[in-house]
């Protein structure tokens, strides 16, 4: 009976996870039966250390009904230009203050389910002397963390870039863990003007596989963020035309490094022309070629798709999210957006003490108008005209 059951074994078709990321014909299976061969169980399998359940848990908890990301994990110096949008100085005490106005909003934490923060800010008290990490903790919100350093030119490219950060995360993620985050951020992009080159591409998959595999190994799920940049005067059809041969090499490397896809949140760009394109797209457009993209590429393990806004205004990119969410599929469709939740928000601060609540307030309106979005029930109507301006800005960094 053994016997019969091996010889069965061997005769049958064994897809290797790498011809099914790479969407290869099944007469091609056989050839990848020596490496997924029965005897040799650790082929077969997906670790995630000890932490497997709490990061399924985690990402569930953070793709929750009607709830999405706060990015506010500029750096001190992106946050520096922030505040000088404001006349602020860049000094600490002012970060502080501002970071305390967004964490500490009456009920934020409704519509936000996760809150993605800088170094400083993971370790940093409130203006009332309470750790961030607890208030944030104490509204519903998971604290979450960036981990890349950032970007730097990638020798051999058409002037591209990659991101650096690999060296030294395990003992980084371990420690932020300690600290009280539950979750980890690494970006990097991908330019269309710039080719973009199959180097640059592999570099970003392979950086995010990395990134991932590590990030959970301590507990955190990491968010998966392959930014595909607005600048170019392309079409939408190109800019779909790259998204699919990014996401299809990141997935490729995520399952080459064994990661659980059950416990990772991706923050993918949505499908747009470029922003200089004469060509504009209605959120119908946009969500027509992003549902697309994601069917084609993205697998229903994966518990949520918090998309960026990237230079969108915030009246745009909730209508586009809402779009997306006209119809029904297998992941929470939700956001994590910096600039097109806290512009308004910002502003309306204006660095003074007096203005916190209406500051607040405004936050909340925003926050409130994607948890609609993220539901499908969000209409536009009432929306103030500083809302509806864009944010653009060619060849950014933060």
């Amino acid at each position: 009976m053994a016997a019969a059951s091996s010889a069965t074994l061997k005769s049958s078709s064994v897809i290797d996870k790498c011809e099914w990321i790479k969407g290869q014909s099944l007469r091609q299976a056989s050839a990848a039966f020596v490496r997924c061969h029965p005897t040799s169980p650790s082929a077969l399998t997906v670790r995630a250390s000890s932490y497997a359940d709490e990061l399924v848990k985690t990402a569930k908890t953070i793709a929750s009904p009607g709830r999405g990301i706060l990015a506010m994990d500029e750096s001190n110096a992106t946050c520096g230009k922030r505040l000088a949008s404001i006349g602020l100085e860049n000094t600490e005490a002012n970060r502080q203050a501002y970071r305390t106005l967004l964490v500490s909003a009456p009920g934020l934490g409704e519509y936000i389910s996760g809150a993605i923060l800088f170094e400083e800010t993971l370790y940093q008290s409130t203006t009332d002397g309470k750790k961030m990490v607890d208030v944030l903790v104490e509204q519903n919100i998971v604290p979450g963390i960036k981990v890349d350093k950032g970007l730097v030119p990638l020798p051999g490219s058409n002037n591209e870039s990659w991101c650096q950060g690999l060296d030294g995360l395990s003992s980084r993620t371990a420690a932020y863990y300690q600290q009280g985050a539950r979750f980890a951020k690494w970006r990097t992009v991908v330019s269309i003007p710039n080719g973009p080159s199959a180097l640059a591409v592999k570099e970003a998959a392979w950086g995010l596989a990395r990134y991932a595999a590590i990030s959970q190994d301590s507990g955190l799920v990491p968010i998966v963020e392959p930014e595909i940049l607005l600048d170019g005067d392309h079409g939408i059809d190109r800019t779909f035309e790259v998204a699919q041969k990014v996401w299809a090499e990141v997935f490729f490397y995520l399952a080459e490094n064994n990661v659980m896809f059950e416990g990772i949140l991706l923050k993918p760009s949505m499908v747009t022309p470029g922003a200089e394109s004469k060509d504009k797209a209605t959120p119908q457009q946009v969500a027509d070629y992003t549902l697309k993209l994601l069917h084609r590429r993205i697998p229903p393990a994966v518990p949520g798709i918090m998309f960026l806004s990237g230079g969108q205004s915030e009246v745009e990119a909730t209508l586009n999210l809402n779009a997306m969410n006209q119809s029904p599929n297998p992941w929470h469709v939700s956001f994590s957006y910096a600039r097109a939740l806290q512009n308004t928000c910002l502003k309306t601060w204006g660095g003074r003490p007096e203005n916190v609540k209406a500051a607040q307030d405004t936050l909340l309106v925003r926050a409130k108008a994607n948890s609609l979005a993220q539901l499908g029930k969000y209409t536009g109507d009432g929306e103030s005209e500083e809302a509806k301006k864009g944010m653009f800005v060619k060849g950014y960094v933060y």
